[in-house]
C-alpha cells in the first residue's frame, strides 16, 4: 500500500472515530510546568461530573503525566480482534488513553523523532475506540511542534481549543505564540485558564501571590479571548496519587475544585449554550 492510501486510511478512520464524539477540546499551553496536564484532568472530572460522557487523550508522548493524576498508574490498554484500541476506564467511567499504558514501566522514556511520533499520534486518534462521547479533552505537550501539529490539522475542523498559562510575563509572552498557533490553524479558542494563581495559607487565611502577574488576564484582552478563570495553588494536587481516584473527588470542598467547576461550567455553558466562540 502507499504512503498516500496509508495516510488516507488514517485520516478516513480519524473522522469516522471523532464523528461520535460531540465536542473534542484541546488543551495547550506553548509553555511547559504551566499545570496543563492537571487541568486537562480535572476539567474531565468536573465535565463527568455532570453525567456526560467524557474521554481523556494524553497526547505528551515524551511526558505522559495523565495516568498518575488520574490515579491509574500501572494500567495498560489492549486491542480487540479489529485491532481497535480499548482505552482504560477510569474514576466516573472516564475513558482514558496514553502512551504510558504501553511502556513497561514508569520512568520508561520514549526515544522517537519527529516523523515516528506523527505516525503515532495517527495511529492513536485512529486506533482508539471511545465509541460515542459527549466531550474527549486532548492533553497536548508544550509548544507548537510535531505532536501540536499533527493533532492540530487533523481536528482543526471540528475542535476547540483552552489554553493555560500561569500569572508571569514570561508565561504570557510564550503562551500568546500558543494563541495564535490556534488561531493561524483554524481552532477556535474557547478561552483561557490561569492556572496557580495565588496561595491562601490554610493556618492564617493570609494570601500569596507566589507567580504575581496578570498573564491570564492579558493575554485573554491581547487576543480578544474569553479569560475563563483562574485556579489557585494548593500543594496537595502534587502529593496526591490517589488509586482510581482524582484530586477534585478527594478534595470536592478545595479552592482548587471549586475554580476548576466554575470553570468547567463556563465551558459547557459556552459549548452548549449557543454562545459565539472567538
Amino acid at each position: 500500500m502507499s504512503l498516500p492510501d496509508e495516510y488516507r486510511r488514517l485520516v478516513n478512520a480519524i473522522n469516522e472515530r471523532m464523528s461520535k464524539v460531540k465536542h473534542k477540546i484541546v488543551i495547550v499551553s506553548g509553555k511547559g510546568g504551566v499545570g496543563k496536564s492537571f487541568v486537562a484532568a480535572s476539567l474531565a472530572v468536573a465535565t463527568a461530573m455532570t453525567g456526560r460522557s467524557v474521554g481523556v487523550l494524553d497526547a505528551d508522548i515524551h511526558g505522559p503525566s495523565i495516568p498518575r493524576i488520574m490515579g491509574l498508574n500501572g494500567y495498560s490498554v489492549f486491542a480487540d480482534i479489529n485491532g481497535n484500541i480499548i482505552p482504560v476506564e477510569g474514576p466516573l467511567n472516564i475513558l482514558v488513553f496514553s502512551v504510558q499504558f504501553l511502556l513497561p514501566s514508569e520512568d520508561s522514556p520514549v526515544i522517537w523523532r519527529g516523523p515516528l511520533k506523527s505516525r503515532a499520534i495517527l495511529e492513536m486518534l485512529a486506533r482508539v475506540n471511545w465509541g460515542e462521547l459527549d466531550y474527549l479533552y486532548i492533553d497536548l505537550p508544550p509548544g507548537t511542534g510535531d505532536e501540536v501539529l499533527t493533532i492540530a490539522q487533523q481536528l482543526s475542523r471540528n475542535a476547540r481549543a483552552i489554553v493555560v498559562t500561569i500569572p508571569t510575563e514570561l508565561s504570557r509572552v510564550i503562551v500568546r505564540k500558543a494563541v495564535k498557533f490556534c488561531k493561524q490553524l483554524g481552532i477556535p479558542v474557547i478561552g483561557i485558564v490561569e492556572n496557580m494563581k495565588g496561595f491562601t495559607c490554610p493556618k492564617c487565611n493570609t494570601y500569596y501571590d507566589i507567580f504575581p502577574g496578570d498573564a491570564g488576564i492579558r493575554i485573554a484582552r491581547e487576543e480578544n479571548i474569553e479569560y475563563l478563570g483562574s485556579i489557585p495553588l494548593d500543594p496537595r494536587v502534587n502529593e496526591y496519587t490517589g488509586r482510581n481516584q482524582t484530586f477534585l473527588q478527594k478534595y470536592p470542598e478545595s479552592p482548587v475544585a471549586k475554580a476548576v467547576t466554575e470553570i468547567c461550567s463556563r465551558i459547557i455553558r459556552i459549548l452548549e449554550g449557543g454562545k459565539e466562540e472567538h
